[in-house]
């Protein structure tokens, strides 16, 4: 925290922070939901269960964007 100046006002530091916060959750869901994709892209192509990797991809999505949204209320 160094290298944040002092002459910077409370209210627009705890905006920042909330917003790369915000940002750094985004960010996170975009690098899990793209991994759950292609291990369902594999497991539906390379092991020949598209059943299971449709119900895999629905659900796990599903439970992310809760998960997600769970822990975003609590600030």
């Amino acid at each position: 925290m160094a290298d944040i100046p002092q002459r910077l006002p409370p209210d627009e530091l705890r905006v920042h922070r909330r917003s790369l916060a915000g940002f750094e959750r985004l960010m996170l869901f975009a690098i899990l939901h793209v991994a759950l994709v292609l291990s369902c892209l594999a497991l539906a192509f390379l092991g020949h269960t598209p059943t299971i990797a449709v119900l895999l991809g629905l659900g796990g999505s599903l439970a992310m964007i809760a998960v997600f949204v769970a822990s975003g209320t609590q600030d």
